[in-house]
């Protein structure tokens, strides 16, 4: 980890606190550092990817209906999502550059727990510690990624992003790999990733506790949009309701998706998860090629082409044969995944200063309604039928209009 123990080295203070890049910091970012952050996520999401992708083991094992298996789901997703905004506020004021190998240390218990659980509650608090283990590493991974973006703020994000798309389209296939069909035991293997995490985790620290200890001490003028208090409310609530959309949707095909392939189509279990790293993986090429365009094109237009333009692909995609499933899936991914990098970055835009603390919040929306929204699905197609659950979904992309009724940060700035 020599490349992220640069002491010397530091940039310049490019907006994470003032939210807006220095002159000429567009062609700063450290390459390095987003590079070891993205893997760091890529590892991260493999193991919650993991978790979903053995639901149809553990399913029979436990004797698990729905209902149970979208409680898993819930109980991760929530302590996943209730203490990012508290982290990330806390150390907007009070940088904790070691928090992040520390919350990873989190995550290995929650694994090894998982390895040996041997009732429901034990896999919901295995999960549980997993979840804890993601509460504190996205708020402050994704800090660390704006201070070293050089301005480039929607490719960084796309970059620590994209990383973490790629662990959880792997996910799947190293469950199916290691797992599936060898037993429970096997989840243990999983700690070695979450251990090579740690170690790069404590190299990404040092940086970042360098960079801290670099930074010229300045008072932070206000460069954010400049919006009334009242129009940033807003703007973010709409915010919400579009995180909402997105991610109630991609938990639907995250969480369920293998089901409902092995119900409609009599897959097996592998086949259906080569589905899912088909859908997981289009979804991490999307991520990437958003932030990059969102920095060249506006945000909101990302993000208006992303929710809304998924919105034909999802309401035919329960009405079509095996083949087409495959490719509205993936042009699904593609579409809809774009949208996350433009959403915080817009958010930190309307709130400058505040970087932890917008990341808490979106990320742990985004953990918050997927898991509300899992256990929601699980319940409904416990009653209803898994492919009801499809068509209900189907709508959601088209509260993406909700787009235009936001500001366009860079017309207000201008006025």
């Amino acid at each position: 980890m020599k490349t992220l123990s640069m002491n010397s080295r530091t940039i310049p203070d490019t907006g994470d606190r003032a939210g807006k890049p220095a002159a000429g910091a567009a062609s700063g970012a450290i390459v390095e550092v987003l590079a070891a952050v993205a893997f760091v996520h890529a590892l991260n999401d493999l193991i919650q990817a993991m978790l979903p992708a053995i639901y149809p083991m553990l399913k029979t094992q436990f004797a698990l209906n729905f209902t149970q298996v979208g409680l898993i789901t819930l109980i991760y997703q929530c302590t996943a999502s209730l203490l990012q905004p508290a982290i990330g506020l806390y150390t907007d004021r009070r940088p904790l550059p070691f928090l992040l190998p520390l919350g990873a240390c989190f995550t290995l218990a929650g694994v090894l727990m998982l390895s040996v659980a041997s009732t429901f509650p034990w896999l919901l608090l295995a999960a549980a510690l997993i979840g804890v283990g993601s509460s504190t590493f996205h708020p402050e991974a994704s800090r660390v990624a704006r201070l070293a973006s050089g301005g480039r703020y929607g490719f960084a994000q796309a970059m620590f992003q994209v990383g973490g798309n790629v662990g959880a389209a792997f996910g799947p296939l190293l469950a199916a790999a290691v797992i599936v069909g060898r037993g429970q035991g096997h989840i243990a293997w999983f700690a070695i990733p979450t251990l090579l995490a740690i170690v790069v985790l404590a190299g990404i620290s040092r940086w970042h506790r360098n960079h801290l200890a670099g930074m010229a001490r300045k008072p932070a003028g206000q460069t954010g949009a400049a919006l009334p208090r009242g129009r940033i409310v807003g703007a973010l609530l709409l915010l919400a309701m579009l995180v909402f959309s997105k991610y109630v949707y991609m938990t639907s095909l995250s969480t369920y998706y293998t089901f409902y392939l092995i119900d409609k189509f009599a897959l097996s279990t592998t086949s259906a998860q080569l589905y899912l790293f088909l859908f997981l993986g289009a979804v991490a090429v999307g991520t990437f090629l958003g932030g990059p365009i969102g920095d060249r094109i506006g945000r909101k237009r990302v993000i208006w082409l992303s929710i809304l333009g998924a919105a034909p692909f999802t309401l035919a995609l329960p009405y079509v044969n095996l083949f087409w499933t495959g490719v509205l899936t993936v042009v699904i991914g593609l579409v809809i995944s774009s949208a996350f990098s433009a959403i915080v970055v817009f958010a930190q835009e309307l709130v400058p200063g505040k970087v932890g603390l917008i990341g808490g919040i979106f990320f742990g929306l985004m953990f918050g309604v997927s898991g509300i929204g899992a256990a929601a699905m699980g319940h409904l197609a416990d009653v209803a039928g898994i492919a009801t659950v499809y068509r209900l979904c189907s709508f959601l992309p088209l509260l993406g209009l909700l787009t235009a009724l936001l500001p366009t940060i860079e017309e207000e700035r201008r006025r």
